[in-house]
């Protein structure tokens, strides 16, 4: 059985021995940070047993735009189409069987302990859920050339074929928000951008920012798991759950920015 017995150290046997302590110490997790943007109330609410489908409409901008009238001309007639798109719910599980042996011998409590291990799992599992959904944008940006400190390149394949040789930093990101802005991507929560990404690769972009007030005097305030600070519309995630990639010759490593739909720095 895979689980937490009492005849292997490891796996119970550590849990009574002479002089143990208390106080229970756990691996070092974070809150999830991915997870806190999925927006799928509505799939919730529709439909909530595994294989239940849900779909949603969207409206394109009419065809023909309204333009000025002549007295005797009848007014001009337009349409819009509309686009299907769909979800299929599904599940997640894991769980820690463990002998009524060790419940009974253990110093410390099983139940417990495996609470917090199945709720830190779960953090990493949804987090990573979102993650490989984030990626499937077919948005993609690099620094252009590989190394411009102020322009950046955009495809829309998925991919990219630029060798990234440069840290993200505030030209990057004024770049990318003024492709998302033209482009018509509407902000996440109001008028603001989410970007997500590791410490290391808001380094050089944080320390450019020592100088330049982060939030302002509007009273805005920092509430999402994560955040560290506002700069051009923008407000920045950090985020441990999911491991950079490998990239050769890279001086960063991937950032997610994103309103209602998603934009990739590679």
């Amino acid at each position: 059985m895979a689980g937490q017995v009492w005849g292997t150290n490891t796996l119970g046997g550590y849990m009574y021995s002479l002089n143990l302590s208390k106080h229970l110490r756990m691996s070092l997790q974070t809150l999830v940070k991915f997870r806190q943007f999925a927006d799928a109330h509505d799939a919730t609410q529709q439909g909530k047993h595994k294989g239940d489908k849900f779909h949603w409409n969207v409206f394109s901008d009419v065809v023909t735009q309204g333009t000025t009238l002549a007295e005797t001309v009848v007014m001009p007639e337009t349409n819009f189409t509309i686009s299907q798109g769909e979800i299929t719910i599904t599940e997640f599980g894991n769980s820690v069987p463990y002998t009524g042996k060790l419940d009974d011998l253990s110093e410390q409590p099983v139940k417990e302990i495996i609470n917090k291990v199945l709720k830190n799992d779960a953090k990493k599992a949804f987090d990573k859920a979102v993650y490989d959904q984030f990626n499937l944008t077919p948005l993609q940006v690099a620094p252009t050339g590989g190394n411009s400190a102020t322009a950046v390149t955009l495809t829309t394949s998925g991919t990219t074929a630029t060798t990234n040789n440069i840290a993200l930093n505030k030209d990057h990101v004024k770049a990318i928000v003024d492709i998302m802005k033209e482009r018509n991507i509407p902000g996440y929560q109001g008028d603001d951008y989410f970007a997500i990404a590791h410490p290391s690769t808001f380094r050089t972009f944080k320390n450019e920012l020592e100088t330049i007030h982060q939030y302002v005097e509007s009273g805005q305030t920092k509430i999402m798991n994560g955040e560290i600070g506002r700069y051009e519309g923008v407000r920045f995630i950090e985020q441990t759950n999911i491991p950079k990639e490998t990239w050769s010759n890279n001086k960063s490593n991937w950032a997610f920015f994103f309103g209602e739909q998603l934009c990739r720095a590679a």
